[in-house]
């Protein structure tokens, strides 16, 4: 007996291990060696080594490694790589349970067929049956065409998911390669579209079909590059240098939002501000149609380096982004007048709207910094629909039951008054600096429509002109008389901004407010 011990003789169980251990090991090869140092020469990581520089170290539980396609046309029986093209599972990030999905562009081109698709379902079910966000890092030649139908149907089941998780769970899409034809609109249904610089791509037909129907000539970058989507079409959320930028980002954004609807803001020990708010008075110009950074008010007003802004090269005539408060997350938005004089125009309705809709979904109070003279004027924006793309604006405002806190600066005129959070859409609490100017219209616009036959028979119109301006401004253009009818809570100094704001955020903490039961209400989208 002792001499068949010393001589072990493999048995069926010492082999069915061996077997689940070659399987695992070429699955992590993914394509191939060679598909592997492809990607590496095109600058682009591999789907593995994204999601270990998302997820915490040794965090990441894969499941569903050992999937393969059950497909036999065009001799696909004769390539079932191991995984199908993507990988998911579920780990960490700064010890918030995530789940994810990243795929493959080694094996098929990442593209999508039936197994890959329920594999990205499964996943997406997970997230949402575990209230956790899921976050897809998407590399994929789009369509698996040698599975036709099934393809088709994969990304719709995904596309359905993505709409009923909205609201409930965060969805991050991480664009590190390209993401073509019906497969951009997943992320386009999720909260947050991140890029990287060089090899992301995203359109819904390429260069050659533009090429073939319409004769212009472009490149993959020309189409739908990082900057054409963080810059011109606003799909682009947040665009990193290198993808490890991307994914740093990636864990920044999470930083800020719960992992449900159900869950309240995340809090942090960060640093609080040690900015001198004595200060911010000084950022106003003396004159009141001079532009300022609006961005230096908000900084001086959240914790020390919180602000997030989102979406910065779009729409620059309107703000948004996360910030901190004593540590609590916040949204904030705020008119820009370095640009347009921060007029809204259509696109700056759409980008706060959908922020708007975002930190109402997810329990985010949402604060707004006010100068704003009115909807920018002009025939293209009235013939692109700046009346439904402003009504966007007033209805997000209307419709969020969050805490709701804005701080008019500077000027607040006409209906873009209204549409900034003003008390008569539901803000809870409205501040407003001694600089306001709250008015049907600007001043010198006013006086020449109230007095316009006193100018025409006058000896000296300009004179008479500015004497009706400064009776204007002093009567309207201030604050004291939205003040004196409660449309403006408190008259703050700028000094006073942070810490009213953080006063208000304590008071509305419990803030409870009842909708009427209806199955949805009609955004004019």
């Amino acid at each position: 007996m002792q001499e068949r011990a010393n001589n072990i003789v493999p048995s069926d169980s010492d082999s069915k291990f061996r077997k689940l251990t070659l399987l695992r090991e070429k699955s992590k090869v993914s394509g191939g060696k060679d598909k592997i140092l492809s990607q590496h020469n095109k600058g682009k990581l591999t789907a593995r080594e994204r999601i270990d520089l998302l997820i915490d170290e040794d965090s990441f539980v894969e499941i569903d490694e050992l999937v393969i396609h059950q497909k036999s046309g065009f001799n696909m029986q004769k390539n079932r790589p191991i995984g199908d093209g993507v990988i998911i599972g579920y780990g960490t990030i700064s010890g918030r349970q995530v789940f994810l999905y990243s795929q493959d562009f080694t094996v098929f081109g990442g593209s999508l067929g039936n197994a890959h698709a329920k594999k990205i379902c499964k996943i997406m079910d997970l997230a949402f049956k575990n209230g956790c966000p899921v976050i897809g890092i998407l590399d994929s030649g789009g369509a698996r065409i040698q599975e036709g139908i099934d393809s088709l149907a994969g990304y719709g089941d995904i596309f359905y998911r993505n709409v009923k998780a909205s609201g409930v769970i965060p969805q991050i899409s991480v664009i590190l390669g390209p993401c073509a034809g019906g497969a951009v609109y997943s992320p386009a249904l999720t909260d947050f579209i991140l890029m990287n610089q060089t090899n992301s791509f995203m359109f819904v037909t390429g260069p050659e079909v533009v090429k073939a129907v319409t004769g212009e000539d472009v490149t993959f970058y020309e189409l739908g590059g990082s900057d054409v989507h963080s810059s011109q079409s606003g799909v682009c959320h947040q665009v990193g240098e290198t993808e490890e930028e991307t994914l740093d980002l990636t864990k920044k954004l999470l930083s800020y939002i719960p992992s449900n609807n159900l869950d309240e803001p995340p809090s942090s020990t960060g640093k609080i501000s040690t900015i001198s708010l004595k200060n911010q008075s000084k950022i106003i110009p003396e004159k009141d149609n001079e532009p300022y950074d609006m961005k230096k008010i908000i900084e001086t007003t959240v914790d020390s380096e919180s602000f997030f802004e989102l979406q910065s090269n779009w729409a620059k005539n309107m703000i948004v982004g996360f910030g901190r408060l004593n540590g609590s997350s916040i949204g904030l938005i705020a008119n820009q007048p370095l640009f347009l004089g921060g007029a809204i125009d259509s696109h700056a309705s759409d980008k706060a709207a959908r922020f708007i809709r975002f930190c109402d979904s997810f329990n985010l109070p949402i604060i707004t910094f006010v100068d704003v003279p009115g909807f920018l004027p002009g025939i293209k924006q009235e013939h692109d629909g700046i009346i439904r793309h402003g009504a966007k604006l007033l209805y997000a405002y209307s419709e969020a039951t969050i805490p709701k806190i804005s701080v008019i600066i500077r000027k607040a005129y006409g209906g873009a008054y209204i549409v900034m959070s003003s008390k008569h859409l539901g803000c809870d609490i409205n501040f407003a600096w001694p600089t306001a100017e709250i008015a049907v219209m600007g001043a010198e616009g006013a006086c020449k429509i109230l007095y316009r036959q006193k100018l025409k028979t006058s000896e000296n119109p300009e004179a008479v002109l500015s004497d009706f301006i400064t009776d204007y401004k002093n009567e309207f253009s201030n604050p004291y008389k939205a003040a004196e009818l409660g449309y403006v809570d408190k008259v703050i100094l700028p000094e006073e901004t942070r810490r009213e704001i953080s006063a208000a955020l304590q008071m509305l903490q419990n803030k409870r407010e009842r909708t009427p039961s209806r199955k949805h209400g009609i955004m004019p989208v």
